[in-house]
C-alpha cells in the first residue's frame, strides 16, 4: 500500500512538471504572438499613413474636386498638429 502511494505520488510530481514545462512553453508562445501582433499593428498605422499621404498626393495632382478634399485633410493635419504643439507646450 505505501508503495502504491509513492507510486501515484511520484505519477503526480510528473504530471505536474510535464505540465509546468507546457504552460512556460505556452508563455513563451504567447509572448512571441504579442510582439508579432505589435508588429502588425505599428506595420498597420504605417500602412494606413502611406495611403493618406499618397491619397493626398493624388488629391492635388488631380485638381478640381478633389483639391476641396486635399483642403479638408491639410485642415485635419494643421488641428492635428496644433493640437500635438499644445500638448508639448503644457
Amino acid at each position: 500500500m505505501l508503495e502504491t502511494v509513492k507510486e501515484r505520488i511520484k505519477q503526480l510530481i510528473a504530471a505536474y512538471e510535464t505540465e509546468k514545462m507546457e504552460r512556460t512553453r505556452l508563455q513563451s508562445e504567447l509572448e512571441q504572438a504579442r510582439a508579432e501582433n505589435e508588429t502588425y499593428r505599428k506595420q498597420i498605422i504605417e500602412l494606413e499613413r502611406q495611403i493618406d499621404n499618397q491619397k493626398l498626393t493624388e488629391a492635388f495632382m488631380a485638381g478640381g474636386a478633389d483639391t476641396a478634399a486635399a483642403k479638408k485633410k491639410i485642415d485635419s493635419l494643421m488641428k492635428e498638429i496644433d493640437r500635438c504643439i499644445k500638448l508639448m507646450e503644457g
